[in-house]
């Protein structure tokens, strides 16, 4: 698995996480007759997702996640979707796995 796949993914089972932990969240998915009796086994996943990561972009990931809550973000028209600053040339046409400057957001890129 790819860094930037790992990214990815960890950052899905985060959002997974956090929609299940919202509050009123479990009360409404109860209702519709979902239970939550899976919520273990993404927390185990998102353990294993992030042991697989590089060091370094496992504390990128953490980092911004600490800092904004959301670590991952798209690129859209050359600026980074987390703080709206409009990125180098270079960087927002980049197909690698980057870090946006200014906010220090993981860029999602879509193809």
């Amino acid at each position: 698995m790819s860094d930037w796949t790992g990214v990815v993914r960890l950052h899905d089972a985060d959002l997974l996480l956090e929609e299940a932990r919202a509050g009123g969240a479990r009360e409404r998915s109860r209702g519709m007759g979902f239970g939550h009796g899976g919520l273990s086994a993404v927390e185990r996943a998102r353990a294993q997702l992030a042991a697989r990561l590089s060091p370094r972009w496992s504390h990128a990931y953490e980092r911004a996640r600490r800092r904004y809550g959301r670590a991952v973000v798209a690129v859209r028209g050359g600026v980074c979707q987390g703080c709206f600053i409009t990125l180098p040339t270079a960087a927002a046409q980049s197909e690698a796995l980057s870090v946006c400057e200014s906010c220090g957001r993981i860029l999602f890129r879509r193809g």
